[in-house]
């Protein structure tokens, strides 16, 4: 694989992470990738104010990968105290199974202790997706036993086409590389 680049986000680049995010985890587009959600539930995955937020927001970071120019991933990290908050995580559904989500998530690793000294990376993954829960536990994650409700009637968030979404919530320690599974 050509080398990675990553940098910050800034506001020049919502439209196109919308985008992306929105071809990872909803349509058609994203049954080209493993990360689909579009079995589960209907409509958007992110907007530009969602993003604009993310970008604006003094307590969070949009890191974005890209190789040759062209965005290929991204993940937000949102400082949390002790913790940083992993989230907004997508992959160009043509990259997925490469190799980048491994590199950006390390990477954001590197960056939430950097920035923040955070000791511990958090985030939140929709119960019912086994197949992703298992890739985030080879990657050293576990499952905190906490669940969060699903947003249900915030369209922000999708529409739904199943009543039992919830969320788990997995965290790892920060300062390791991601293993290869």
């Amino acid at each position: 694989m050509t080398e990675l680049s990553f940098r910050e986000a800034t506001t020049q680049d919502v439209a196109a992470v919308v985008a992306l995010v929105e071809s990872a985890y909803r349509g058609d587009s994203s049954r080209k990738g493993w990360t689909t959600e579009a079995d589960i539930l209907d409509g958007r995955r992110t907007d530009v104010e969602g993003i604009t937020a993310i970008v604006e927001n003094p307590d969070s970071v949009l890191l974005i990968a890209e190789r040759h120019g062209a965005l290929v991933g991204c993940c937000e990290l949102r400082h949390l105290g002790v913790s940083g908050y992993f989230g907004t995580f997508a992959v160009d559904p043509a990259e997925q199974g490469s190799g980048i989500g491994r590199k950006l998530l390390t990477h954001a690793d590197d960056e939430a202790v950097r920035r923040w000294g955070a000791t511990t990376l958090e985030m939140t993954v929709i119960a019912q997706r086994d197949d992703l829960i298992a890739w985030y536990e080879r990657l050293g994650f576990v499952r905190t036993g906490e669940r969060r409700p699903f947003p249900y009637g915030d369209d922000r968030f999708g529409r739904p086409r199943r009543d039992d979404l919830e969320f788990v919530v997995l965290s790892r320690a920060t300062g390791r590389s991601a293993p290869r599974s």
